[in-house]
């Protein structure tokens, strides 16, 4: 799902405060998280679409992934009606990117509101049934 850049630096910056920090996630109202991320999957969907904005040389063109959390905004807005439950929840965002010279420079696409990418899926709270093996 994209997030504009302002959803992004809100869940990034209560990454930060907190768990980037080593403190517990806080959820509504400032309650310590008590059930946190186990997974988060993401589709070859989303992978291929960022991939394609890369540069198409593989030792080049690749995918920036940041570890962010959800705030109460956000939440509501990633999951309607279970944002209550998905605050403080670890998500993973992602944009792509290109490494020169060393360094990482994200692909000028233009378009703030269509740089990240947030993953698909998150455990818990859809966690039923757990991935397998076969």
């Amino acid at each position: 799902m994209k997030i504009d850049k302002k959803d992004f630096e809100s869940m990034k910056d209560k990454y930060d405060k907190e768990v980037k920090k080593g403190k517990p996630a806080k959820g509504v109202k400032g309650k310590d998280k008590d059930n946190q991320t186990d997974w988060i999957f993401v589709t070859r969907k989303t992978l291929e679409g960022l991939l394609a904005k890369a540069d198409e040389d593989p030792s080049v063109g690749g995918i920036q992934f940041y570890m962010t959390e959800y705030t109460e905004e956000t939440a509501e807005k990633s999951h309607p009606g279970q944002g209550v439950a998905y605050t403080g929840q670890l998500a993973l965002v992602m944009r792509a990117a290109n490494l020169q010279e060393g360094q990482l420079v994200s692909v000028g696409l233009g378009d703030p509101e269509d740089e990240y990418e947030e993953g698909d899926v998150v455990c818990p709270y859809h966690c039923e049934p757990p991935p397998t093996n076969s």
